[in-house]
């Protein structure tokens, strides 16, 4: 059967588990190490319930003679009776307690031991931890008292690391002693560092997070301290294996004696490391780094002495919160600052945009950016160092279809746009705010790419150990300098400069909805005037016709009545009251015209361009007999619109085009149209007298005429009545032209209304 097994086994290695190390039950390995014992008392009576092997190796007693008999029965009866009261000051649970360092008879004679006890759910862990001669710290307070004193006058993480690590080292007396940082990813690096001649330095070098595996983090996080006195320690098991309050393995977690994984021992025997010891550095109770200790020999430190070096980490995170509050506080002020001044230039104009481009340095303080961009509309302004103008609007056209649209922050823009490697100022860093649901409006600002040359304590990558036909991960074998050059980022934003982009982002929405309030405000004033300028204009224009029609008609009559007694210029008199009152009775009309026009309601229908416009050449050439006009109309598109209204628009503009080509010998009238996605653009052109174009804005007003009334009869309300139709419809209009160069007249119509 067995060889039938081997037969069947993979003769390839499995795929290897890269989250195998991050399992590892490294709080339950069943196992101390051997440099003291470990009993688990129930209490009253204080029971052993289980014991560790080496029970045997101090007391020499076999465990089977140890479990389930009182404490006092096993060690010195003095000492169980100090133990039991020792015990009443231990907390339900929590990190082990020096209760006392005790003396007592052995078969190897009279030894020493720090007594260290816990509560846990299997009952109270007491360990006796084998005291070595060595001098403890007489005078903890004072020496950590100067520690604190001394760490006070540093402003910098690497002074204070250096510090930290030469009282360590000087303390302890190792050879090595580390600061070591995590980042964001967990990857650590060497921030400071005391090593004599025996090792080599790693200041400044990196660590991958795999070296240190999550539940690995979290076992520092909460017990700060470990040690290891000799990496080449016999595991001594704890008897039973599991205990009898719930039947599983005993939790060592907060163990001084607890044994280490075999992949920790040998990366230890990969670094030539013989002995080591950790202290945790907590920041606001996140594990922030490590005080890491390295000896090339055996090294066991005393239990008080490893508390003093926990007190030293401990300052040293006081002094850390000191500095970074003090850092984060001062940005804070800066990033303040700039905000309240944008948001009062804001408030002063009104107008966002022009606001932050006036305030160009606070708009780039504000988060500590080199360059920002403002698109809004067909507008784009672009501040210090920014991708091109062309590129931030693509960028922008990205981030509408982007969830974090409202607020787009990262340090490593290419990971998610990758057209950002081809921008030529290599742009990493962006923080984008929308100021528009509808269009794509932002505000950006940008940091560069920032190359770096990280140096690794060793080449980062996991070994694989693929013999037989079981594949595990071993940690690495070399820590020799290994350099790696690191592209695609930018200094990342600080969480502080995120969140002022965000309030200004909000700042921006309160103004653009002021603005919008006031603006409906001022419409809907504005339509209410136009209302009522509209009402009296129709009732103006109805009213006056009547006065002008008796005004014709009595002329007439005088006229007639009187034919053949009148003068030369009595007569003259009455023609010229007769014309003018008929040209302001036109003049009424056309303004009664444009008055209906605003108040009708349209009446959609399809229209065929190519047949009205037959229509509308015909009607006009009657009034053109004797001239020589040419019409050159190309196919025109059928669009939907009110049939009246664009009938009177396109004749207004068909009847121009003849009167303003009168002085031609031969007058030439085109007309055609182009499509675009969304619109028909219809044009009418002649080659008549043309116009100025510094006056182009001038045609489609009421009453303006950039001709002699004398040279070319009209009202001057024509071309405002095409505008007032194609605006109804939701079109444009517009017009190019040249003096004696003739004139061409644009009107777009969306193919929906």
């Amino acid at each position: 059967m067995l060889t039938e097994k081997l037969l069947k086994a993979p003769r390839h290695p499995a795929p290897v588990d890269e989250t195998e190390c991050d399992r590892e039950p490294i709080h339950i390995p069943g196992s101390i190490q051997p440099h003291g014992m470990l009993f688990v008392l129930e209490e009253p009576a204080l029971t052993v319930v289980q014991v560790s092997e080496t029970v045997s190796d101090y007391l020499g007693r076999h465990v089977d003679d140890v479990l389930n008999q009182p404490l006092e029965r096993v060690v010195d009866r003095q000492f169980s009776k100090l133990l039991a009261s020792d015990l009443e000051r231990l907390p339900p649970h929590g990190r082990p307690i020096l209760l006392r360092t005790v003396s007592f008879t052995t078969p190897r004679g009279e030894q020493r031991f720090h007594a260290i006890a816990h509560r846990s759910e299997a009952g109270v862990l007491l360990e006796l931890e084998a005291a070595a001669d060595q001098n403890v710290l007489s005078d903890v307070h004072a020496h950590v008292d100067e520690f604190s004193l001394n760490v006070e006058s540093k402003d910098s993480i690497a002074e204070m690391s250096r510090l930290a690590c030469e009282e360590v080292q000087k303390l302890t007396g190792f050879d090595r002693v580390l600061i070591y940082q995590f980042d964001d990813d967990w990857n650590g690096v060497v921030v400071g560092e005391a090593v004599n001649d025996q090792f080599p330095s790693l200041l400044d070098h990196r660590f991958p997070a795999s070296d240190i595996p999550a539940q690995a983090r979290e076992l520092y996080r909460i017990n700060r301290i470990r040690i290891i006195p000799d990496v080449d320690y016999r595991p001594s098991a704890i008897v039973p294996p599991f205990n009898s309050s719930g039947g599983r393995p005993l939790d060592l977690t907060f163990s001084v004696l607890r044994s280490v994984s075999p992949v920790h021992v040998e990366y230890m025997r990969n670094m030539k490391t013989a002995s080591s010891m950790s202290v945790s550095i907590l920041r606001d109770g996140r594990l922030w780094g490590l005080i890491s200790c390295h000896h090339r020999t055996p090294r066991y430190v005393p239990f008080p002495t490893r508390v003093t070096c926990d007190l030293f980490a401990r300052a040293f995170s006081l002094r850390l919160s000191a500095i970074e509050h003090s850092s984060t506080y001062q940005r804070r002020l800066e990033v303040q600052g700039a905000y309240s001044r944008l948001l009062a230039q804001m408030t002063d104009r009104g107008d966002f945009a022009t606001a932050l481009t006036e305030r160009a340095a606070d708009l780039l303080a504000l988060t500590g950016a080199d360059g920002a961009a403002l698109i809004t509309g067909d507008q784009c302004v672009v501040i210090g160092e920014t991708p091109t103008e062309e590129e931030c609007r693509k960028l922008a056209d990205w981030l509408m279809s982007h969830p974090d649209r409202d607020l787009y922050a990262t340090d490593s823009l290419s990971a998610d746009y990758p057209e950002a490697e081809q921008f030529p100022s290599r742009t990493m860093g962006l923080i984008a705010i929308a100021t528009s649901r509808i269009h794509a409006s932002f505000v950006m600002w940008f940091r560069p790419e920032l190359l770096r040359t990280i140096r690794w304590g060793g080449d980062p990558r996991k070994r694989v150990d693929s013999a037989g036909p079981h594949t595990r991960l071993h940690p690495r074998r070399s820590f020799e300098t290994w350099a790696e050059t690191v592209r695609g980022k930018s200094r990342p934003w600080l969480p502080l400069e995120i969140d002022a982009a965000r309030d200004l982002r909000n700042a921006i929405v309160d103004v653009v909805l002021r603005k919008a309030e006031e603006l409906a405000e001022l419409t809907s004033e504005l339509k209410r005037s136009n209302q009522e300028l509209e009402s009296f204009s129709y009732s103006v224009s109805h009213d006056l016709r009547a006065p002008l029609r008796h005004i014709v008609g009595y002329a007439e009559m005088l006229r007639d009545a009187q034919k053949g007694k009148l003068g030369s210029t009595e007569e003259r008199c009455i023609a010229n009251i007769i014309d003018s009152s008929e040209y302001a009775g036109k003049l009424v009309d056309k303004l009664l015209s444009y008055s209906r026009l605003g108040r009708a309601e349209l009446q959609w229908t399809a229209i065929d361009l190519n047949l009205l416009m037959r229509e509308i050449r015909d009607d006009v050439m009657r009034d053109a007999e004797g001239r020589s006009v040419t019409w050159k109309i190309d196919t025109l598109p059928t669009i939907r619109g009110d049939l009246m209204m664009l009938r009177m628009a396109f004749r207004d503009l068909a009847a121009n085009a003849v009167k303003y080509t009168r002085h031609r010998p031969e007058a030439v009238i085109r007309m055609g149209a182009a499509s675009e996605p969304e619109a028909d653009v219809v044009w009418i052109a002649d080659n008549g007298v043309g116009f100025d174009m510094k006056y182009a804005d001038k045609l489609f007003g009421v009453f303006q005429r950039l001709h002699r009334w004398e040279d070319f009869e009209g009202t001057g309300i024509g071309l405002a009545n095409v505008r007032r139709v194609i605006e109804r419809h939701g079109g444009e209009t517009w017009a190019e032209g040249a003096v004696d160069q003739g004139a061409k007249f644009f009107l777009r119509l969306p193919r929906r209304a």
